[in-house]
């Protein structure tokens, strides 16, 4: 049982981790990242399938964690789904690696590997094994040159392009 506890703890603690050929940004600043971000184009993953509109909202609590509340249009539903979550910061608060739970103790990686750190105005995020991928945006939608600048990035990363879904913000 011992055994069990020890390799539980190692597996969910992996899935915090960062790829191990993406290295998430420093001078990261959380204060700044705080806000709404609209999501411009992800992979493909079950818990937004079908959703259109989505943004992110992140908010700061007295302890320092994060509420994360994304949300999203489900058109064949004809509703909006709504999802709250809890972030907080790996390690060092100046590396943007966080940690992000929806599911109550269970905890995936966020790594923020490329981010306008000047205007804080686009952000390109993984998880642990690369199976999530998101280019998130202050606004629904993004000059061609960030467009042009995300393919080039995550091609070197070995991302499937030809999976993307370029989410409606109109």
């Amino acid at each position: 049982m011992r055994y069990l506890m020890i390799f539980l703890c190692i597996l969910l603690g992996s899935c915090t981790g960062t790829p191990a050929d993406i290295k998430a940004v420093e001078n990261f600043e959380l204060q700044r990242y705080l806000g709404q971000w609209y999501e411009i184009a992800r992979l493909d993953h079950s818990f937004e399938r079908g959703l259109s509109h989505v943004s992110a909202h992140y908010t700061i609590n007295n302890d320092g964690s994060v509420t994360v509340t994304n949300r999203g249009f489900k058109a064949d539903k004809n509703r909006w789904d709504e999802a709250q979550g809890r972030a907080l910061v790996v390690e060092d608060p100046t590396v943007g690696h966080l940690k992000v739970s929806f599911f109550g103790p269970f905890f995936g990686a966020y790594v923020i590997f490329e981010l306008d750190q000047l205007h804080y105005q686009y952000a390109f995020v993984t998880s642990y094994n690369k199976e999530f991928l998101w280019l998130l945006a202050r606004t629904p939608t993004v000059d061609e040159a960030v467009i042009q600048r995300f393919k080039a990035v995550i091609s070197t990363y070995d991302f499937d392009q030809q999976s993307l879904i370029w989410v409606d913000q109109s």
